[in-house]
């Protein structure tokens, strides 16, 4: 039987891996972008910093609120 806690603790850690890896991936990017001059490389990596940093803060909420 499956402890419904230790779900929910693999939940929020996933998210601040991903959201981690998402910020990387965005900051590479956005400096790829701006390296090359490519503004619309730069505009999708700063976007996808912000998407990994709001999945990373959900994680950290989810670990919150599980307890």
């Amino acid at each position: 039987m499956r402890n419904p806690q230790s779900v929910d603790e693999k939940s929020a850690a996933r998210d601040e891996i991903e959201g981690t890896a998402k910020q990387f991936a965005g900051k590479v990017k956005a400096g790829l972008g701006k390296a090359l001059g490519n503004p619309g490389l730069e505009e999708r990596g700063d976007c996808e910093q912000l998407v990994g940093s709001i999945q990373k803060e959900i994680g950290a909420l989810k670990k919150v609120i599980g307890k």
